[in-house]
């Protein structure tokens, strides 16, 4: 079974949860989408920065192009909002941990490119739609099945990840008036 099939099936609880809770998010809504890119806001960051921490730039020589935190920002701050305060990055130790993190963080961008289509035109999006170079998606799919990495570590990784995402969601929603 390739890797992105274990990840699928070990990981889909917590994918179901995340999506659970970010599917609360009426992205058609000033506010309410907002408080969505706040969230991620508050870990895609620090995910991105511990994954160039932990050397990420040596499996994905394409990495600078894959990040998006930038565009993260740039919407954020169209809305006239402030940056949130970041969570703690996740512990990166192996490269089964940087492939597993990798998995949810490209996978997200699949899930943006859905959202993004809820999102009115007069709104920015440059988060949900970045422009990855042509096959980026099946680059990364091909490399993560060729990696050789233990499942279990890429896994718990995964996991972890999901883990943060629910968290940051769960801090912008109690923080909603």
């Amino acid at each position: 079974m390739s890797l992105r099939s274990v990840l699928r099936a070990q990981t889909a609880d917590c994918h179901a949860e995340v999506d659970k809770l970010f599917g609360t998010f009426d992205l058609s809504i000033t506010g309410q989408y907002r408080t969505f890119l706040r969230a991620h806001a508050r870990v895609v960051p620090s995910i991105e920065h511990a994954l160039e921490a932990a050397g990420i730039v040596r499996l994905l020589s394409d990495w600078p192009e894959r990040k998006r935190t930038q565009q993260l920002f740039a919407d954020i701050r169209e809305l006239g909002d402030r940056l949130p305060e970041l969570l703690p990055p996740p512990a990166l130790h192996g490269e089964a941990a940087l492939w597993g993190t990798l998995y949810v963080l490209e996978g997200s961008k699949l899930g943006g490119a859905l959202l993004a289509r809820s999102v009115p035109d007069h709104l920015p999006s440059r988060y949900l739609t970045p422009q990855a170079p042509k096959g980026a998606m099946r680059t990364f799919m091909d490399r993560l099945d060729a990696s050789g990495v233990d499942d279990s570590a890429a896994i718990s990784a995964a996991r972890g990840i999901f883990d943060l995402f629910l968290k940051a969601g769960q801090l912008e929603l109690e923080a909603v008036p």
